[in-house]
């Protein structure tokens, strides 16, 4: 068995809730997450047929990509479809945690799934929603700890500049105290003022892992009390963001692009909008409702983009802008997560020596083309 605190650690080191955007309300929704469980239950929306099938079959965490709650509740009313799933996951003792646009947002999450699905290269942010801010640390530490102290900070997250790791910069000094009553120096004598050589060690941190990284380096370092800093920089910090875009192989006509889709979407039907015989080469997507982003597709050059619930206005304003758009649906386009998120959990778990089955519930796109 394994804490659902454990597992919402696992999702949030994946897809942190500060990606979220404003109007998002990902997380927990319902139940105790110091609830040990052994049974989880991904899907993509919960509804009371996912909490039915928890239930019968005994998994006691359900992780969804929708949110359940998304408006603020004015009543919970057991005759109400929500509120039928309050009632059932909360008499089951189901807990029910979202993660949404932090996941689409994530590295790896839904938005590069799409892409990598559709084979693109050279991958970018569509837009860019969010810049972690970056926080250096400073640290003193005696010379025959410093290795040490330097690898418990960049194993717990320090030290990374691009594709580099264990980023640091060592200085030489001589370090002062005089330890007072009370006191237990791992070096020196109370009362007596002493000299010992030390290292400053500087490396930079996100600001979302400072606490871990501090937390490592206190129980690695020997002293009672340490002398570190912390200095708020503004160098810029990883971005994440909302779409991806990129290049297929080689250029295409949209109506052979379209079975692409189709196919590596599984999906039965897709909606398209432009020329048919348009040259395609430069790939914009975003999963579930990308109608907002078509400008940001426009502007990134793209000569299609590939998303969901498409409207019509939206349509019309990306035909005459010139550029296609392929509505392949909200469900197909985000279903992806589902095989990925599963194996990102049994793996991270399995590291902790922990052990729980994970399934996916088998959801079904709603729509039913006649």
């Amino acid at each position: 068995m394994i804490a659902c605190q454990t597992i919402v650690q696992i999702l949030e080191k994946w897809a942190p809730k500060n990606l979220a955007l404003d109007w998002d309300n990902p997380g927990l929704a319902i139940g105790d997450l110091s609830e040990n469980v052994s049974k989880i239950l991904l899907t993509l929306t919960v509804t009371l047929e996912t909490v039915e099938f928890a239930a019968k079959n005994g998994f006691e965490m359900i992780i969804s990509h929708h949110p359940l709650f998304f408006k603020p509740l004015k009543s919970l009313r057991k005759d109400t479809p929500l509120g039928q799933i309050v009632y059932e996951a909360i008499n089951n003792n189901i807990v029910i945690y979202s993660a949404h646009t932090n996941m689409d947002a994530a590295c790896g999450g839904i938005n590069d799934i799409l892409a990598n699905v559709l084979e693109l290269q050279h991958i970018e942010i569509l837009k860019q929603t969010y810049e972690e801010k970056l926080k250096k640390i400073v640290v003193f530490v005696p010379k025959d700890y410093k290795d040490a102290v330097r690898d418990a900070m960049c194993n717990a997250g320090a030290g990374y500049t691009g594709n580099y790791s264990h980023c640091s910069f060592n200085v030489n000094g001589i370090g002062t105290f005089k330890p007072l009553a009370g006191s237990k120096p791992f070096i020196g004598q109370e009362g007596k003022l002493e000299k010992v050589d030390e290292i400053r060690i500087e490396t930079i941190v996100p600001e979302s892992l400072q606490r871990k990284v501090i937390s490592a380096m206190l129980k690695t370092h020997p002293y009672e009390e340490v002398a570190f800093d912390i200095y708020p920089l503004e160098n810029s910090g990883k971005a994440f963001g909302l779409g991806r875009i990129g290049y297929i192989k080689e250029s295409v006509l949209l109506k052979d692009f379209c079975k692409t889709v189709k196919q590596k979407l599984g999906t039965s039907h897709i909606r398209a909008v432009g020329d048919l015989n348009k040259d395609i080469l430069k790939v914009a997507v975003c999963g579930g409702a990308g109608g907002d982003l078509i400008q940001a597709a426009i502007f990134s050059g793209a000569d299609v983009f590939v998303t969901g619930d498409l409207k019509y206005h939206e349509a019309l304003d990306a035909k005459a802008a010139g550029i296609a758009v392929i509505d392949a649906g909200h469900f197909s386009t985000e279903n992806l997560l589902l095989p990925v998120l599963k194996g990102y959990l049994e793996q991270e778990i399995k590291l902790l020596n922990k052990q729980a089955e994970i399934a996916i519930f088998k959801n079904e796109d709603p729509f039913v083309i006649i």
